[in-house]
C-alpha cells in the first residue's frame, strides 16, 4: 500500500489531462468593469449638467417702442391680392397706397401680415416691393395681429 512516487497530491504528470493550456483569448473581465464604473459616473454626472444655472443678464434702460395709434397693415391674402387695411390695391399703386396711408414718411414701421396659405416666395416678394418703395421698417405679424 505505499504510494508511487509522482503521483502524490500536487504532482501533475507529463503529458497528462491536467496540463495548463495557454490562452488566446483576450480577457474582457477589467474591460466590463471599466465600462461599468464610466457608466455610473456618466449617470451621476448627467443629472448635474442640466441644472440651472443663475445668469445675470444686463438690465435694460430702454423704454419698448410704443406701438402706433394707426398701425398701417399690408396685407397679403391666400388669393395673393394686398390690401393695405381693408383696402384691396394693385401691386403697382402699393407705393402710392403706402405713400397716403404713411403721410409720406418712409422711416414709420409697416405690419405686414399674410395667410399661411401663401408661399413664403410671395411673401419675399411684397417685402421686396416694400424695400423698393423705401419702407425699411417692416413688422411680421399674424393675422390675428400679434408679432
Amino acid at each position: 500500500m505505499g504510494a508511487k512516487l509522482g503521483s502524490g497530491l500536487g504532482s501533475r504528470s507529463r503529458g497528462g489531462v491536467d496540463d495548463l493550456v495557454e490562452a488566446h483569448e483576450i480577457n474582457v473581465t477589467p474591460f466590463i468593469d471599466v465600462m461599468l464604473v464610466l457608466l455610473i459616473i456618466f449617470m451621476v454626472a448627467a443629472p448635474l449638467a442640466t441644472v440651472d444655472i443663475g445668469v445675470d443678464l444686463p438690465a435694460s434702460a430702454v423704454e419698448p417702442q410704443p406701438r402706433p395709434d394707426k398701425p398701417v397693415f399690408v396685407t397679403l391674402k391666400p388669393d395673393l391680392t394686398l390690401a393695405i387695411g381693408d383696402d384691396v390695391i394693385a401691386r403697382d399703386a402699393l407705393t402710392g397706397a403706402l405713400d397716403t396711408a404713411t403721410n409720406g414718411q418712409k422711416d414709420e414701421r409697416i405690419f405686414l401680415r399674410a395667410d399661411k396659405a401663401v408661399s413664403y416666395g410671395e411673401l419675399m416678394n411684397v417685402m421686396n416691393l416694400l424695400r423698393d418703395a423705401g419702407y425699411l421698417k417692416i413688422a411680421l405679424v399674424g393675422l390675428d395681429g400679434r408679432s
